[in-house]
């Protein structure tokens, strides 16, 4: 069941979080569409411009469409991930999305303003919910000072005007994450006082937490027992970060690096391991098997099992 991810966030905020899953192949269609109607839980399914290149736009919405009808008990949100102006007004046009996100946040504060606004109207005329931008999710670097980094991060005292002005549906702050793998030296963690505040700017809007990946070590450990060659120092979010972060007001939680780790181990795993066997299937089937038991954990933690029902209502 195809639903708007405003539909979702209004049950969701406060309560509990919606895994929102970067997809580019079958395999993981199935594993993310298998795993939902398992555990009865919705979740927005994210289409990024690189994978839309990849597979192509129309590949990717047609398996999404026929992954819809094998698993018909799936609750979910189509949703365009980090677009500029031209792909997501490819997105609205094309009738295929609930919802899209305009990225704005490296231009000077009004003109992100200008631009989201003028997705926004285009968007809400054909019913399609926008995701903003504000703050840079990338590049927090560690060697930065203190200074240097809190200009990274999303400004509280800008967010009630930036989405008075937008009209945008949702907004994506940058709070101490970036996209990847990534670290936190010295502790540095997720950046709750700036979220506490936007939250107290914003209450009961959904805010969105790009690079939201765990970041597993025995995967990174794995991949490298089988040939990879991967850093051993990288660190994603923590369970606890992200439940604490929920009662801040984050409703989606973006996942994309998790499921590259898990791709690369398994396909790793099994040409170190079965060096006589060459058929893609069998690594794909096992990638299927363990996308689907990886977001099974990860609805379970967010606490969005068995809350698909709500959103039907």
């Amino acid at each position: 069941m195809l639903v708007s991810t405003n539909d979702i966030f209004k049950k969701c905020y406060g309560k509990y979080g919606i895994a929102a899953v970067n997809v580019w192949d079958m395999e993981m269609i199935h594993g993310l569409f298998s795993a939902a109607q398992k555990a009865n839980a919705p979740f927005i399914i994210q289409t990024t411009p690189v994978a839309r290149n990849y597979a192509h736009s129309a590949m990717l919405i047609s398996m999404i469409s026929s992954a819809a009808k094998i698993y018909p008990k799936a609750v979910f949100a189509i949703h365009l991930d980090h677009g500029n102006q031209e792909h997501a007004l490819h997105c609205i046009e094309s009738g295929d999305y609930t919802s899209v996100m305009i990225d704005a946040s490296h231009e000077p504060f009004n003109d992100n303003i200008s631009i989201t606004r003028g997705i926004v109207e285009k968007a809400h005329k054909k019913g399609v919910a926008v995701e903003a931008e504000l703050g840079v999710l990338s590049g927090i670097e560690d060697d930065l000072n203190i200074d240097e980094k809190y200009k990274k991060y999303t400004q509280p005292c800008e967010v009630e005007e930036f989405v008075k002005q937008t009209n945008c549906d949702s907004l994506a702050v940058a709070v101490g994450t970036s996209h990847g793998a990534y670290k936190f030296s010295g502790g540095q963690g997720l950046q709750f006082d700036i979220l506490e505040e936007i939250q107290q700017k914003l209450p009961e809007f959904p805010l969105v937490l790009h690079g939201g990946s765990a970041v597993n070590k025995e995967e990174i450990q794995r991949i490298n027992a089988a040939g990879g060659q991967l850093g051993i120092d990288a660190k994603g979010v923590s369970s606890e970060e992200l439940l604490k972060a929920i009662q801040y007001g984050v409703c989606k939680i973006n996942i994309a690096t998790d499921a590259r780790l898990i791709w690369t181990r398994v396909n790793r795993e099994f040409f170190r391991y079965s060096p006589a066997k060459f058929d893609p299937i069998v690594p794909g089937k096992t990638y299927m098997e363990e996308f689907e038991q990886f977001n099974l954990e990860k609805f379970e933690l967010l606490g969005s099992t068995g809350k698909a029902n709500e959103i039907k209502l």
